[in-house]
């Protein structure tokens, strides 16, 4: 099984131990992170969305142009624009891109969250639109002829779109959603399941439940999976453990300044964060090195759980999870920059050759 390396592109500089800073869209600072991020060797980016965030669209056509290998994750929340013209949207941004586009789809865990663009439809209820619209969206990348769609939540006449994606069938789609209307949802659709950085033990279930969620419509074997993590390296142990807890001492001011955490419930509705705090009740520490001190901070504010170590110790804990069948790791830093540079030159040689030596050894080819 090979491996694939995501990395995060923000339309300007922040993370827990960084207040925003410079203009809500920040072109140069776009560009300089998604350009380390090529030169780092990471395969993709992820662009993430909020009922706040500048328009991930064209984020990823900025980062598209101004690098040449690296693939684009472009986060699409499903229900705010028709899935015509989102099929067509994304089929344009493959094409411009070279190929180089995917999208994770992301339905919406937190009411409060999509009731800020608009949309009241209950958690269950934004799941089955959201199959309804993949229905649609992957009928238009593909089909040749004219199609009518008539369903709960859309309905189509004759459409026919002009453009499709440039990959065949059509490009890969991640899936994010912990809960069980997700997972349904994600078994019939998903191309790459993605979990934020749970426990062997927790991403074990997560894994079982998606493929037997698939395996209804023979998907069991195909689907992928990716792990959300965000890695804390240094050159010994101890180094990593004393970055880790400066790290945390940073966020704490941060997060208390920050209205995007400020508005953070105490009690989050949305089932993956619920898993990463009870990961959390465990312990500071899981599993030996998968640290949850910012997850009990931000009350599991998106990815937020660190594999804590030396590059060859963290290589090492990431190998377990690969083992289990992550095939990608979303990676990032809490200094965005300088992590992904970080990652590119200790972290990503390290996992790659040994996920090379196992597949020369299983008699695959190795290709990481």
């Amino acid at each position: 099984m090979s491996v694939e390396f995501i990395g995060y592109v923000s339309h300007q500089e922040s993370s827990e131990i960084h207040l925003p800073q410079g203009p809500a869209v920040n072109p140069p600072y776009l560009a300089a992170v998604a350009q380390a991020h090529e030169y780092g060797g990471f395969h993709r980016v992820l662009i993430a969305h909020s009922s706040a965030s500048p328009d991930g669209f064209q984020i990823a056509s900025f980062v598209a142009q101004q690098t040449r290998r690296l693939g684009i994750l472009l986060a699409h929340r499903p229900g705010f624009v028709a899935p015509t013209l989102a099929a067509r949207q994304l089929a344009t941004l493959d094409h411009f891109s070279a190929g180089r586009a995917a999208v994770h789809i992301i339905s919406g865990g937190d009411d409060t969250e999509q009731q800020r663009d608009g949309d009241y439809l209950a958690h269950d209820e934004r799941y089955r639109r959201t199959d309804e619209y993949l229905d649609i969206v992957k009928r238009a990348w593909t089909s040749d002829v004219p199609f009518d769609h008539e369903g709960a939540y859309y309905r189509v006449t004759g459409h026919k779109s002009q453009v499709h994606p440039l990959q065949k069938p059509h490009l890969p789609v991640y899936f994010g959603g912990s809960s069980d209307a997700a997972i349904a949802v994600a078994g019939k659709h998903a191309d790459v399941f993605a979990l934020w950085g749970e426990s062997l033990a927790a991403a074990r279930e997560t894994i079982e439940r998606v493929r037997a969620a698939a395996a209804p419509y023979g998907r069991a074997a195909q689907i992928r999976f990716s792990l959300s993590l965000r890695p804390i390296i240094a050159a010994t142990e101890e180094a990593a453990w004393a970055r880790a807890e400066s790290i945390l001492a940073r966020a704490k001011d941060v997060v208390a300044a920050s209205p995007n955490f400020a508005r953070r419930p105490k009690d989050p509705k949305n089932v993956g964060s619920q898993r990463l705090l009870a990961e959390a009740d465990r312990g500071h520490v899981v599993d030996k090195r998968l640290w949850t001190g910012i997850t009990a901070l931000t009350r599991a504010a998106g990815n937020s759980t660190s594999l804590v170590g030396t590059p060859q110790q963290v290589a090492d804990a990431l190998l377990e999870y690969h083992e289990l069948g992550i095939s990608t790791f979303l990676i990032r830093g809490f200094d965005p920059l300088e992590d992904a540079l970080a990652y590119g030159r200790d972290l990503l040689p390290l996992v790659r050759a040994a996920v090379a030596g196992q597949r020369v050894e299983s008699g695959e080819t190795a290709v990481v």
